[in-house]
């Protein structure tokens, strides 16, 4: 498998699922188009990534699955990108503080000359934040890299009041989903032994599936 991100915990959930991924990013021009809406955004720069690092792959590493994923933060229309700065941070934190927002994920494989491409959505709740909360995560210094200022998988839970969907999803994959559309992709049924869900579900290397 390759996948066409450099984020640290889409190739850690990779892994749990038995996974070796290839890490080759695709750098492709993120810009929101006018109009368009968070997970109209999120699927196509999904579909450009997979289609940028396939085209660039060397001969060695052709015919692999290619595995991409973008992933947006977003509350009353407005997408919530990784902050400018402390400030930024603050006023994001703000905004979300006692609120439920949006996380989408975009994913795209590539495998077999074939496609499948889909948005994954959950919701987050904040609790109430006080400035002294915020101020404390902000000082933390998680947020800088984050999308929508905050990162449910390390200090950020701690402002979570709740969810509604799928947890990884928020944290950058939705894996369950992921497993499944791989199945469907390469024709392999719920009850076969070549099955992706059901190898990782016994735990074994992606290399004996």
């Amino acid at each position: 498998m390759i996948l066409a991100s450099g984020s640290p915990r889409r190739l850690e959930l990779l892994r749990q699922m038995g996974f070796s991924p290839v890490v080759r990013p695709a750098n492709i021009d993120e810009t929101p188009r006018p109009g368009e809406s968070p997970t109209e955004l999120v699927l196509r720069l999904a579909r450009q990534k997979a289609l940028a690092c396939e085209k660039d792959l060397p001969d060695g590493l052709r015919g692999q699955v290619v595995v991409a994923a973008d992933t947006t933060v977003w509350i009353d229309g407005l997408e919530l990108g990784k902050p400018r700065d402390d400030k930024d941070a603050r006023a994001m934190l703000v905004r979300l503080s006692g609120r439920t927002h949006h996380v989408s994920t975009g994913v795209c494989v590539l495998a077999a000359e074939r496609e499948s491409s889909f948005v994954e959505t959950s919701s987050v709740t904040f609790f109430e934040l006080s400035p002294e909360q915020i101020d404390a995560y902000v000082q933390s210094g998680e947020p800088r890299d984050k999308a929508g200022a905050y990162g449910i998988q390390g200090r950020g839970r701690l402002l979570v009041s709740g969810i509604e969907g799928d947890y990884f999803n928020i944290v950058g994959l939705p894996v369950a989903r992921l497993a499944r559309e791989l199945d469907a992709l390469l024709g392999v049924g719920p009850g076969s032994g070549a099955s992706v869900v059901c190898g990782a579900l016994r735990g074994e290397p992606c290399q004996d599936r």
